[in-house]
């Protein structure tokens, strides 16, 4: 018996949107969730949903998981290493070949929008692993998903006790509602088509960092401000000062991004989401607005090393009245 879709990363925010969607246009025998957690087994059994377990660092688990399956939902790690992301996309490309998916669904990233030139360091795993999928033959859609509006306080490098940002540049990001870009990418996996093509998922407003600064102000009451420096010295500042502690290497690697950003890689505008919602997907600034309106001290998960210990000093500094 075939299986016609199987949502990856399906415990993630992205996955867990997909599943979430899917659920509301097809019975529970349509669909299955695979994670690397064989820990999240019980919550999705609980729930009537089958489980999968694919772990991407472990080829024997993929084809277990990816046998009969029709439509492969593949969420891309979230890991910056390239390298490593580039061996774990590969393992999974292999396997759903091997075992005969009818048709992957890749979540790539939205960098350069519709072209393949992008430098930022960020993106080269995503277009590696759009190269290996055109190369194994099988058919394949590539969804460059929008840049999480989620994720705003790790592109300013904004955390909710600091007063000054430092940046290299202020460019332009246009920000996507996440939680949209799950029911656009339910609503695509559902109309089926876009075989072996790239397409693009996004918002329409782009937004400088002063312009979020000027949300964060207003929606907070802060006073927070911008200050560019020379790449060498935003590399210096934050190797030295970072509350995530986040190494010397990350902030190199974060050159090119702000080099991308500088070059329009992350203004994007395209209309395929609005058409496949079915209406006008909400914008970066309002998105943002509701993030602080709902915790004036949002924070976004990968901006840390030790998240716990940070949300700690931030507990203890509000109980001292800072």
């Amino acid at each position: 018996m075939t299986l016609k879709y199987l949502i990856t990363g399906a415990t993630g925010g992205l996955g867990s949107q997909v599943l979430k969607h899917l659920s509301n246009h097809l019975p529970s025998s349509d669909y299955a969730a695979a994670s690397s957690n064989e820990a999240s087994r019980a919550q999705f059994e609980k729930a009537g949903i089958t489980f999968r377990l694919a772990n991407f660092d472990d080829p024997a688990t993929l084809e277990a998981a990816f046998a009969d399956v029709e439509n492969l939902y593949f969420v891309s790690t979230n890991t910056f290493d390239n390298a490593r992301r580039t061996v774990q996309h590969r393992n999974v490309i292999e396997a759903a070949k091997r075992v005969g998916v009818r048709h992957v669904w890749y979540t790539s990233l939205a960098f350069g929008g519709l072209g393949s030139d992008s430098k930022m360091s960020v993106q080269q795993a995503h277009l590696e692993t759009e190269k290996m999928l055109k190369e194994a033959g099988i058919t394949y859609t590539s969804i460059r998903e929008g840049i999480y509006a989620d994720a705003f306080p790790l592109f300013l490098q904004w955390y909710p006790t600091i007063e000054t940002i430092i940046l290299p540049s202020d460019g332009v990001i246009t920000y996507t509602s996440r939680d949209e870009l799950g029911e656009a990418n339910a609503k695509l996996l559902l109309k089926g088509g876009h075989e072996n093509e790239i397409i693009l998922l996004t918002a329409n407003e782009p937004l400088t960092g002063g312009e979020i600064i000027k949300i964060i102000n207003e929606t907070t009451g802060r006073n927070v401000k911008l200050q560019l420096v020379s790449p060498e010295e935003y590399i210096k500042y934050h190797t030295e000062n970072d509350i995530g502690k986040k190494p010397e290497s990350f902030w190199q690697q974060r050159i090119s991004w702000f080099e991308g950003i500088a070059k329009g890689d992350a203004d994007l505008k395209n209309p395929l989401m609005r058409e496949v919602l079915g209406r006008e997907p909400k914008t970066g600034s309002q998105l943002i607005r509701e993030l602080l309106t709902e915790n004036r001290d949002y924070t976004w998960h990968q901006n840390y090393i030790d998240k716990a210990q940070y949300e700690a000093t931030l507990k203890k500094e509000h109980r001292n009245g800072k």
